[in-house]
């Protein structure tokens, strides 16, 4: 892991989120709001629909860098900005890409910068992952 530069893209990936998917999240986290599952409740409150939860985008977002680790180190801090909702569409659910790239080295930590877009769009800004490495 001592390998690693600055700029250097560490991973890509996809994850599709369904309605199937907020239900399940709904259930393991306690948030029911209903602009997670009903489009007429989101559309009453001036949402474009239904909208994903922030913390099920945010906790997604970290994931391939999680498994990225495999056991090799620790997140010691993780932080982003919310953008953009992430409207889940009833039929086929919504597409999040995620990318992450080296964005510098400080001594022992890492920090690593997180691109997380849907539908073409960056929903998440100033996504950044600190991690301590193994050495």
């Amino acid at each position: 892991m001592s390998d690693l530069t600055v700029g250097q893209e560490l991973i890509t990936g996809k994850v599709t989120l369904t309605r199937f998917s907020l239900v399940r999240y709904a259930g393991a986290s306690g948030d029911f709001n209903p602009i997670h599952y009903r489009d007429d409740v989101a559309k009453s409150v001036g949402l474009p629909g239904v909208l994903a939860h922030g913390m099920l985008t945010m906790g997604l977002a970290v994931q391939p860098v999680i498994d990225w680790m495999d056991g090799r180190g620790e997140v010691v801090e993780y932080g982003v900005r919310f953008t953009r909702p992430v409207v889940v569409d009833g039929n086929g659910g919504i597409t999040v890409s995620v990318s992450a790239k080296v964005g510098a080295i400080e001594d022992d930590v890492t920090r690593i910068d997180l691109t997380v877009s849907a539908a073409n769009q960056t929903v998440l800004g100033k996504s950044q992952v600190r991690v301590k490495l193994n050495k």
